[in-house]
């Protein structure tokens, strides 16, 4: 493959959108993929971005033809069905591109599709609001992308076809040193930040203003770096407060997905952060007892939702 030139978008939510529109004003090929309900629903009522209606192509599997690049955008307990939603759109060359949230996306996606077509990647620093169609940032983020270094040198012409891709689509894509380490950085501030703001029901001022909440974060972090150095990560405190500085670049007004996830009575992704840090503290022996408790806790704002 030379360039990339057909994209297909599956998860349409706030970043899928907003990645998805971003694409079309810099003249890329791109489609969103959708079946059934939300076919009908995209089609119809299109998107709402920054104030700017969209109308986007939609095809549902039936209409599907292979894509050099697949951008994986969904929650991630829809992570099986994108699996299969997204197979009629690979062929050979495809590039599967996740910004999924959590840790567990980019190795179900290699045991699926194989290892050298999926590069860990994340989007960090984006404050995308979505409302039914609606979608709303200011922060634009940036793409990480990469292979882990053992893996680097046979993927490097993947990552240059995906840089000059963003280049010419006017994202902002970055090959960090460690991209394995970066996936764990943006794991940690969703361990934190995600959570904490779903429970307090509180947007990014918060966390910005108050040292209260900036104590709860860091406190929270702190079990991940501790999980890290079990999988040969090693984040430290440093990136904590690196994290922080990353939070004071968001419009304090805005949400985490997760907030958006309980003010909208949907299922969160508490599976992916505290379920998550659960399970692998579990196996190598450690305790997290913050996760532990905001792992109930999240989970009994989901059950309020069918008691009302």
């Amino acid at each position: 493959m030379k360039e990339i030139i057909s994209v297909a978008v599956v998860g349409a939510g706030a970043i899928g959108a907003s990645i998805a529109v971003r694409l079309k004003d810099a003249g890329k090929q791109v489609i969103i993929s959708a079946n059934g309900e939300r076919k009908a629903r995209y089609l119809k009522q299109g998107f709402v971005v920054n104030g700017q209606q969209y109308f986007l192509p939609v095809k549902d599997q039936q209409e599907a033809a292979p894509a050099d690049l697949i951008i994986v955008a969904v929650k991630n307990y829809s992570l099986e069905e994108a699996i299969e939603e997204m197979r009629p759109y690979i062929n050979t060359n495809t590039i599967i591109l996740s910004l999924l949230n959590g840790i567990d996306a980019v190795p179900r996606l290699r045991k699926e599709f194989g290892e050298d077509r999926v590069p860990y990647a994340m989007i960090l620093g984006i404050d995308a609001l979505r409302e039914e169609n609606r979608v709303q940032y200011l922060a634009k983020g940036k793409i990480f992308c990469g292979f882990e270094k053992e893996k680097a040198q046979k993927n490097a012409p993947k990552l240059a076809l995906l840089e000059e891709f963003f280049r010419t689509s006017d994202i902002a894509f970055v090959v960090p040193e460690d991209i394995v380490k970066e996936i764990w950085f943006k794991f940690m501030i969703n361990v934190g930040l995600n959570q904490w703001s779903a429970l307090i029901r509180s947007p990014y001022r918060l966390f910005q203003d108050s040292l209260h909440g900036q104590e709860l974060l860091r406190q929270t972090m702190m079990e991940v770096i501790a999980l890290s150095s079990h999988f040969d990560v090693n984040l430290n405190e440093t990136d904590i407060d690196r994290g922080i500085a990353v939070l004071q670049t968001l419009a304090p007004e805005g949400k985490t997905s997760m907030l958006q996830d309980v003010e909208a009575r949907r299922q969160t992704e508490v599976d992916a952060f505290a379920g998550a840090m659960i399970r692998l503290a579990k196996a190598i022996g450690l305790n997290v007892p913050i996760n532990a408790i905001l792992y109930e806790a999240i989970r009994a704002i989901e059950d309020s939702y069918r008691a009302e």
